[in-house]
């Protein structure tokens, strides 16, 4: 049995399509289907089970899953302790980020991390769900680390390295009724239309967690994905939106208000998840985020 083999697996059992599994290692499809197969032979017992819309897990498989992951961790293991001799870390870190906009600069967090770490590859992606997409992917090991945010205890099997928090502030635009008032009661939101993000994302968890305590309706009109846009639409009079403060800095032609009775905190965090020993360029990240979020 050969590492090749077991990552090969490992690709098709979490993609669950031997198409994207074979994107995901930069191969062709037929070597991925061909080494899986030698894997099954050699085992004698197949290991997937092809259905016209995805491929699952035989009990075999479901067996040798958890197996595959810690020699796969193993050699990684071994690999980073080679290099860090060597040549330094190297490889490629897998991280999951959302928007921060303007609560941390991840860009310069991450481009210092890349001129410290020039040899590790730093493969970035978001998801459409979030912060929930997120947290999902690294459980399902799709990622190493990720960067979310969102209110209320950590998911099972993830540990969360808080980074920094925020409050979510009422936007409205500049000829609102509520104008005149420098806090309103989350009542008073009763009725109203908001711009707000899809479900999943953190400052719509925040935000259907603060009404939900309150027993006020949260009718959402508009959904967005980039707090900017939002700012936009309350604007041009479409709504009212609950937003980070470093997002309102400089928006033009709005009000800001604080809500006065609702816990609408919005915290910034790392992470990692908590059943995995974390490899060398992870280990570097989670120093670095430590060290640079507990400056301000």
């Amino acid at each position: 049995m050969e590492l090749r083999q077991l990552e090969h697996f490992v690709a098709v059992a979490e993609e669950g399509n031997f198409t994207r599994a074979a994107a995901r290692l930069h191969v062709v499809q037929s070597a991925v289907s061909t080494t899986i197969k030698n894997l099954e032979r050699e085992l004698g017992t197949p290991l997937l089970e092809r259905t016209p819309k995805r491929v699952l897990l035989t009990n075999a498989g479901a067996a040798l899953l958890p197996r595959a992951h810690a020699a796969l961790d193993a050699a990684r293991e071994a690999e980073d302790a080679v290099a860090e001799v060597s040549s330094g870390l190297r490889g490629t870190l897998r991280l999951g980020a959302i928007a921060t906009v303007g609560l941390i600069d991840l860009p310069v967090f991450l481009g210092e991390f890349h001129r410290r770490h020039p040899g590790v590859f730093l493969q970035t992606s978001a998801a459409p769900t979030g912060s929930q997409g997120l947290l999902e992917a690294l459980l399902e090991r799709r990622l190493d680390l990720a960067f979310v945010s969102g209110p209320g205890p950590r998911p099972t099997g993830i540990t969360l390295i808080q980074l920094a928090t925020s409050v979510l502030d009422l936007v409205v635009p500049a000829d609102h009724p509520l104008v005149k008032r420098r806090t309103v009661s989350i009542t008073d939101l009763a009725g109203l239309d908001f711009v707000d993000f899809p479900v999943g994302y953190s400052n719509r968890a925040v935000a259907d967690r603060a009404f939900a305590a309150a027993s006020v309706p949260h009718r959402v009109a508009i959904e967005i994905t980039d707090p900017t846009t939002g700012v936009a639409y309350v604007r041009n009079g479409l709504g009212v939106a609950l937003l980070p403060r470093p997002v309102l800095g400089k928006a033009k032609d709005v009000a800001t208000l604080t809500v006065d009775d609702a816990d609408l905190e919005w915290s910034f965090s790392l992470a990692t998840p908590s059943e995995r020993t974390p490899g060398a360029a992870e280990r570097a990240m989670i120093a670095m985020a430590h060290e640079f979020f507990s400056r301000g």
